[in-house]
């Protein structure tokens, strides 16, 4: 088969399961927004939503590795199962609770936190399932890069859902759809026939323990830095639209810069490349950090939105990348695990971004508030080009190393 995205999908069976996985998936991005007008709704506080919010966000994104290695130590079909029907069942114990104002915020915490411990990571399974899948680094890189423009769009299309089910029906409803989604998606992925054709050696035969994790370090410190620079940047074009006077026009940027990530990620999946993924990594990144750094030149809220289409072309093609390399560098027993790694730093280093631009963003002029948003990207090559080199000395028996005293 020609390396082509019609090659990845007319794969046998790729095309249903990667249709479930969606389908599944659609669910984190109805359940955030969801929640929020829900929990807010229920309590009659923003303060206390948004924290009951944080709690839900914090267990699905910290205890993700740990679902992932039951995954890997027991394999998707046995682990996956109770995983998504314990979700399922709190989150229509929220909707339910939520329908109406009144509820115990105690109890609501606890079942927020419980639903976010029991989060199936179908993103890092569908990705170890393309891997197993397809042999062919080639067609595994375009299916990286398809899965990932296409859970992008899941994260724009998925609250316009949730909007929509709040102004119809009641915002609790899109978190009973959530919990239907996930379900729904995730048993027809374990049923499906590219999951029943896995390699035997694939299905959870390891014990569950993470392999090469040194090795996994570029990868996840590239997905946290992008994580921090995103975060950063979502509240820095929010500012800057207010300060044009234009706040409602911070949609348009976002929508040109989700653009910008698809059209990036799609020609990203279609290139041969030379390179190695370790220094395609540092390029994009670098490329990321500046691109980012030189928004904050922008005149107006048309050079704002050119400059966001600009930040987007590197934004999939930088994830895709950091995922196909912890799949390459993790060992074949806990490639699942490694997805989720990357998953989490990227989740963790947002929520950091959007919380230290809040911190700045009085302080500094606009300008340099987007090139502190773009130096984690930068920070990023520096220490990957370390790890790359302080690996490099440990594969050749030399004794140069690198270390940080306190």
């Amino acid at each position: 088969m020609s390396p082509s995205y019609v090659a990845v999908l007319s794969h046998p069976h790729a095309a249903r399961a990667f249709g479930f996985a969606l389908l599944g998936r659609l669910s984190y991005g109805t359940v955030f927004l969801s929640l929020t007008l829900a929990l807010t709704a229920t309590v009659g506080s923003y303060a206390l939503a948004g924290a009951l919010l944080a709690l839900f966000g914090l267990t699905t994104s910290v205890l993700s590795p740990v679902r992932a290695r039951l995954i890997d130590r027991y394999g998707p079909r046995r682990a996956l199962p109770p995983m998504a029907a314990l979700y399922a069942v709190l989150l229509g114990c929220l909707a339910l609770l939520t329908w109406r104002p009144g509820v115990s915020w105690g109890l609501l915490a606890v079942l927020c936190a419980a639903a976010g411990a029991c989060a199936p990571p179908l993103g890092p399974v569908m990705r170890t399932l393309w891997s197993d899948l397809l042999r062919d680094r080639r067609l595994l890189q375009r299916a990286y890069s398809l899965d990932t423009v296409a859970e992008e769009l899941l994260y724009i299309t998925g609250p316009l859902l949730a909007g929509l089910l709040a102004a119809v029906v009641n915002p609790a409803a899109g978190v009973a759809v959530s919990a239907c989604l996930v379900a729904a998606g995730t048993f027809a992925l374990v049923t499906s026939q590219a999951m029943r054709a896995r390699p035997a050696t694939a299905a959870g035969r390891g014990r569950g323990r993470l392999s090469g994790a040194r090795a996994l370090i570029p990868p996840v410190v590239a997905s946290a830095a992008l994580g921090l620079c995103l975060g950063a940047l979502s509240l820095l074009l929010v500012v800057f639209a207010q300060r044009q006077q234009q706040p409602a026009a911070v949609a348009w940027v976002e929508a040109a810069l989700a653009a910008g990530s698809a059209v990036g990620g799609l020609a990203y999946g279609a290139i041969v490349w030379r390179a190695s993924g370790a220094a395609r990594l540092r390029m994009l990144a670098a490329a990321l950090g500046l691109a980012v750094a030189a928004a904050g030149a922008a005149p107006n809220l048309f050079g704002l939105a050119a400059a966001a289409g600009v930040i987007g072309l590197f934004v999939a093609p930088a994830l895709t990348t950091a995922y196909l390399l912890a799949d390459e560098l993790a060992g074949p027993e806990s490639r699942t695990q490694a997805g989720a790694w990357v998953n989490t730093a990227f989740n963790a280093g947002s929520s950091l971004g959007t919380a230290g631009a809040g911190l700045v963003v009085e302080g500094l002029s606009l300008g340099w508030c987007f090139a502190l948003a773009g130096a984690p990207m930068l920070l990023a090559v520096l220490l990957m080009m370390i790890s790359s080199t302080w690996t490099a000395a440990s594969r050749s028996g030399g004794r140069a190393c690198f270390r940080l005293k306190a």
